[in-house]
């Protein structure tokens, strides 16, 4: 069972103990792991951290996904403008 509110998605980068992670569902939440159940334990602690931060600041809080998918892929390299 995959216990978390939001989906996560997980990308390898070329350093093989460092991962970055982030969720569709949870605008601004990202963060780095060095191993995908480091990322998996960061972020089940790290969006209660984020929700709390909206709440404290009267920010709008994304429902909870029902259906949370844990996505595993290599980096996308992002253009820089």
């Amino acid at each position: 069972m995959i216990d978390l509110p939001y989906s996560l998605v997980i990308e390898a980068t070329e350093e093989p103990d460092y991962f970055g992670f982030f969720s569709p569902d949870l605008e601004g939440f990202t963060g780095i792991g060095h191993s995908v159940e480091d990322c998996i334990y960061k972020a089940k602690w790290g969006m209660k951290e984020h929700v709390a931060l909206l709440r404290d600041q009267r920010l709008p809080i994304p429902p909870m996904n029902p259906d949370p998918k844990i996505i595993i892929q290599n980096e996308k390299k992002r253009a820089v403008a």
